[in-house]
């Protein structure tokens, strides 16, 4: 027997598309920046520890961009550096470090050479910088 269905008048609200609830921020719809930026902001701790691994995320994106650039997957950089996937991909979220013999291979492997060098600034306040290629 087929089902009655009744119509309600009750009025549902709803949000106009695009507009975010007034209460507390959801993590659903934000973007990355806006996430990382409201754990920030109440935390010491939380920006002592971006600031810390910055070199780590920009060192990530630039092998992020080398891959993509070379047309490569996770899975065959890993192949050609004899690596797993999931180390490339740890090393590509930019939250974990890796040392410099793994960052050399993945270099080669993309064929690229790997620098490495200090900076420091001389007593007349020019910038130094000593580079090694490998």
């Amino acid at each position: 027997m087929p089902r009655k269905v009744s119509s309600s008048s009750q009025a549902v609200s709803t949000p106009p598309p695009g507009s975010r609830r007034a209460q507390s921020p959801s993590p659903v719809g934000s973007t990355a920046d806006e996430a990382s930026a409201r754990r920030a902001a109440p935390s010491p701790e939380y920006r002592a520890q971006q600031a810390n691994r910055e070199g780590v995320r920009e060192v990530a994106w630039l092998l992020i961009k080398y891959r993509m650039d070379k047309g490569l997957s996770q899975e065959q950089l890993a192949e050609l550096v004899g690596t797993s996937h999931s180390q490339i991909s740890r090393i590509e979220s930019g939250r974990h470090r890796t040392n410099l013999d793994t960052l050399s291979r993945i270099a080669h492997a993309l064929d690229m050479r790997m620098v490495v060098g200090f900076q420091t600034t001389t007593s007349g306040g020019r910038t130094k910088r000593d580079l090694v290629a490998f």
